[in-house]
């Protein structure tokens, strides 16, 4: 499976989020719009037909986010079973294991927790909460048998790039949704210290 170089990925991700605003001396200007949070620009709260449960529907923003999030997951899991060289598996190991031997139990709750906890705090509202564990028990496998191993900064980075991957496969364009993409990259730079304990 090929991957985008990570420098190229960090360089799109930081680099579009670079913005030039133009000043008025005009004192009677009407004040700018606020800012759409990220969870807006991803579709918000309007209501959509939820692919995965007929018969219900979900947030635009929630179900975007949860589409990054399992095709992340594939990603992952696809270059484990492709047996390739620098590979997330040994972070992964427990629930990999589940998923070869039938149990999708626990990747189903990883994909709740990762889409509540993003959607939570990205703007999602009183309908998005997230209640798991803290980033540092989360990614300490002696506070969360769940975790397979400690990362460090070089799997950090190759999972930032398996989640860049999967919004482009999502649909984010990286020329039209640079400052997008730019703005969700520094939101998972912003969780590196807490994530990253293997130095």
């Amino acid at each position: 499976m090929k991957h985008f170089p990570k420098l190229a990925l960090f360089a799109l991700l930081f680099s579009s989020g670079i913005a030039f605003v133009s000043c008025s001396d005009d004192d009677d200007a009407t004040p700018p719009a606020a800012e759409l949070t990220i969870y807006q620009k991803l579709g918000g709260t309007t209501m959509v037909a939820d692919p995965n449960n007929p018969n219900q529907m979900i947030e635009q923003g929630r179900l975007s986010y949860r589409s990054v999030v399992d095709s992340t997951i594939v990603l992952i899991v696809t270059d484990i079973g492709a047996g390739a060289e620098g590979n997330l598996g040994e972070y992964f190991a427990p629930i990999v294991g589940e998923v070869t031997n039938g149990n999708t139990t626990n990747v189903a709750v990883l994909s709740r927790s990762l889409t509540d906890f993003f959607s939570a705090n990205t703007g999602g509202g009183a309908t998005n909460t997230y209640t798991g564990l803290g980033m540092v028990a989360a990614h300490d496998p002696g506070q969360n048998p769940r975790m397979g191993a400690k990362a460090d900064n070089g799997d950090y980075d190759q999972f930032v790039g398996y989640v860049v991957e999967a919004a482009l496969l999502n649909g984010l364009d990286p020329v039209d949704d640079a400052a997008l993409l730019g703005e969700i990259g520094a939101v998972l730079e912003s969780l590196r210290t807490p994530i990253v304990q293997d130095l």
